[in-house]
């Protein structure tokens, strides 16, 4: 499985967002300016999670973005499906043979845990530096 820039950047978005929640709206250009990204890009990115409702737009001299939600409540998940559509390990699973499809279910059912049970908040919060962190492995 192999998510595109438009899923990478999308996630970059929202903990970006999710790290500085509740300090007001945060514009396109800080986030770009910050990981060094096009900020074209990004605003053609932010437009479906705006629309799915993960984030809101704030117009103005000090608008910009923020989440919707409390980082704890979005998941990898909702950015992925929303920017990459269905989560999918190969296509036309149903025509492989038995064995097969058990091992492709089973490995896209993996990453769909992984995906919807970290939340921005966990990423927004990782550091790898926090001793804390040191047991924060994604297994599949």
């Amino acid at each position: 499985m192999k998510f595109s820039t438009k899923g990478r950047y999308g996630l970059t978005i929202m903990v970006a967002l999710g790290k500085q929640y509740g300090e007001g709206p945060i514009a396109l250009r800080q986030i770009a300016g910050e990981y060094n990204l096009s900020e074209a890009y990004l605003e053609q990115i932010v437009s479906p999670l705006r629309n799915a409702g993960l984030v809101k737009s704030v117009r103005g001299a000090y608008g910009g973005y923020m989440l919707s939600k409390i980082p704890s409540e979005i998941t990898a998940g909702d950015v992925i499906r929303v920017l990459e559509g269905p989560i999918q390990i190969v296509e036309g699973i149903e025509e492989e043979a038995p064995p097969q499809r058990e091992l492709w279910m089973r490995i896209r059912d993996a990453v769909k845990n992984v995906l919807d049970t970290t939340t921005i908040e966990d990423l927004a919060k990782y550091t790898e530096d926090d001793p804390g962190n040191a047991g924060y492995m994604f297994y599949i």
